[in-house]
């Protein structure tokens, strides 16, 4: 039994791969009542009164919006993998292009793309067909350059003009050579843990003569047999971290996939989309379908952003007077900077005032197109929110796609990076996962054990700056639908200065030690040493206003 801990801590605890980075996209969803009660809208939630290191959206709205209306309808672009734009806590809260004339196959508004009438799908063609997985991106140079460096022993042989696409073209596959023995590691791991669980379930059943459990039951077994006693307290362990009947399978997958299809060479699907990746001015491609194949991660982004609040069923987003525009370009893997790039213009392009981008990655071959898109975005005023990432890296050393940080080294003025923060005020503060940077993350938001919107009117629970990032966009959209005359510079301001910093001198563990766990004060994993505060926006905004 002491070996089953091991995996359970390793696993489900200690692993930000598991926890984070595939954030359950398999999960089949449930019903709001059947989700831990504690993670309901906490991130709604106020430090002082409910000793969570909440937003203080709910005090805001109770203290200082009471009586106060909202003067603007912001629209938070959601760039990621689908939207459920039909979900029962969502659907009043959509944005709709109302130039476009639904289903009549016809450009109405001449903006390049036909019937989008809730945004854009770049992840698929005309005939209805998407892309759900694709490799990550250092598998792709690898496949673009291999007719260019084959056979190639050594840089010596190479022409000084390609040195560079060969350097990096050696170190995409020393990449690859090590995610697919750490992957292949990992799925044995798996194997043996899924086995060790297996056996625990098979020995709660059998003393409790059920072929079902559940944390309920499991928690109400009063034994004397230490076997069973240890069986108890493990599961105990796993239900407490999200376990549930279908995560096995997800553990499975999730490495398969990654094996399959994430790392493998020979997958290829871009076909379906059918564009030339190579060219930006290339964009006749792509459909309507904003929801996609899976629209998971997408839904659960949104609903932080957008849900409606006290409508009596599901959770409560953070604001009210939001659209959500659904722009579909991040698969399973890594997303491309082309769709990228493209997905920033057509929110740019058509009303968006803030964008969320909760994705990342390792290498970007385009880079030029996404910082172009987004400098596109802060002449036109608009907002970009995106998350820190989810590798426990210090992203001022290790650089996470994509960044504010341009070419030349300047830093655009319209982009805030968000860490994730767990629930409690104590040494494990910072979620374990999260990326930090004393100057490329600007401040953090609650992103662990979050409930948010699951397809087809479900939710589930969640963890990842993915879900950091959104609380973060939709404080900035309630802020600026209450005091609409602030440029989004002014946003981004308000939104970094009034951030809670009472807790800059707190201990936490630093994401980056591991299984050491050392610890660090608060302020050195971000540039304002803070966390995310509405209350205080709301109050800092008022006084910007005034001054205009």
């Amino acid at each position: 039994m002491k070996n089953t801990l091991s995996w359970v801590i390793t696993l489900l605890i200690l692993t930000p791969a598991l926890l984070a980075s595939s954030h359950k996209d398999n999960t089949s969803g449930t019903s709001i009542d059947s989700l831990n009660q504690s993670q309901l809208n906490w991130y709604n939630l106020d430090p002082h009164t409910n000793d969570v290191p909440g937003a203080a959206v709910d005090k805001a709205y109770r203290d200082l919006l009471k009586s106060k209306k909202a003067s603007k309808e912001v629209v938070v672009a959601v760039i990621d993998g689908g939207v459920d734009i039909k979900h029962e806590d969502l659907k009043n809260n959509v944005w709709i292009n109302r130039a476009e004339i639904p289903g009549n196959n016809i450009d109405d508004d001449n903006n390049g793309y036909i019937d989008d009438i809730y945004g854009w799908n770049f992840l698929g063609n005309a005939n209805g067909e998407n892309v759900l997985f694709e490799n990550l991106e250092f598998v792709r140079i690898i496949r673009k350059l291999t007719s260019q460096f084959e056979g190639i022993a050594s840089i010596e042989q190479v022409p000084d003009q390609q040195k560079d696409d060969y350097r990096l073209f050696e170190r995409c596959k020393i990449k690859l050579a090590e995610e697919i023995e750490s992957y292949k590691t990992e799925q044995q791991e798996v194997e043996k843990f899924v086995q060790n669980i297996k056996a625990l379930e098979n020995a709660l059943k059998e003393y409790t003569g059920s072929e079902k459990l559940n944390a309920e039951m499991i928690r109400k077994i009063e034994t004397t047999d230490p076997a069973i006693e240890e069986a108890k307290f493990f599961m105990s362990l796993l239900y407490d971290r999200g376990y549930s009947d279908t995560y096995l399978d997800e553990m499975q997958e999730y490495t398969s996939d990654y094996l399959d299809k994430h790392l493998n060479l020979d997958f290829k699907a871009r076909h379906i989309v059918d564009d030339n990746v190579n060219d930006i001015d290339d964009i006749k491609y792509g459909n309507n379908d904003v929801i996609g194949p899976d629209a998971f991660h997408g839904s659960f982004v949104a609903g932080i952003i957008a849900a409606q609040r006290n409508n009596k069923i599901g959770i409560n987003g953070i604001a009210n007077d939001v659209k959500i525009m659904t722009l579909r370009a991040v698969p399973k893997g890594d997303e491309y900077d082309k769709d990228i790039a493209l997905a920033i213009r057509y929110a740019v392009d058509n009303g968006a005032h803030i964008i969320n981008m909760s994705f990342g990655k390792e290498f970007s071959p385009q880079k030029q197109w996404v910082d172009e898109a987004m400098q596109y975005a802060a002449a036109n005023d608009v907002l970009i929110i995106k998350a820190a990432g989810n590798d426990s890296n210090n992203i001022d050393e290790v650089i996470q796609y994509p960044t504010d940080i341009l070419s030349n080294g300047d830093k655009l003025p319209n982009v805030i990076t968000v860490g994730a923060l767990a629930s409690q005020f104590d040494l494990d503060m910072v979620g374990n996962f999260s990326n930090f940077g004393r100057k490329n993350v600007d401040l953090f938001a609650p992103g662990v054990d979050l409930i948010s919107l699951y397809p087809e009117d479900k939710y589930d629970s969640g963890s990842g700056t993915s879900f950091a990032s959104p609380v973060v966009a939709g404080v900035a959209a309630l802020v600026w639908s209450y005091f609409p005359e602030l440029s989004s510079n002014e946003v981004k301001e308000v939104i970094l200065k009034s951030a809670n910093n009472n807790y800059r001198g707190m201990k936490v563990y630093n994401p980056e030690s591991g299984f050491e766990r050392k610890k660090v004060k608060f302020k050195k994993l971000s540039d304002t040493g803070g966390f995310v505060n509405a209350y205080n926006a709301i109050q800092l905004a008022t006084k910007f206003s005034e001054k205009n």
